[in-house]
């Protein structure tokens, strides 16, 4: 059986917009969540659907370490980590079914 996984993820609603970082056990499930509307609130109200960044760790207290770590980094290391890892800013949940 594989070992579970943790994943930190960023989601917006477009290119340089607004930020929203999280943590789960399944990214699948919880960014589908996201776009349709199922999580309320924040990603909700601000209409972020668009996984644009996410990290993978086999420790839960790691990841959520990191999770912390990133929402308190100035927003132009955020927009500088994403432009490393996803430079087209393309919706990688679209990806992940391919």
């Amino acid at each position: 059986m594989p070992e579970k996984q943790f994943y930190i993820y960023i989601l917006t609603n477009k290119e340089y917009g607004v930020f929203y970082i999280g943590f789960t056990s399944n990214l699948i499930k919880r960014i589908h969540e996201h776009k349709n509307e199922l999580a309320g609130g924040f990603t909700k109200r601000f209409n972020l659907k668009k996984l644009v960044y996410y990290e993978i760790y086999q420790d839960p207290e790691t990841a959520i370490k990191r999770e912390k770590r990133l929402k308190r980094w100035p927003r132009e290391w955020k927009i500088e980590a994403i432009n490393k890892f996803n430079p087209d800013w393309k919706d990688l949940y679209d990806e992940m079914y391919q």
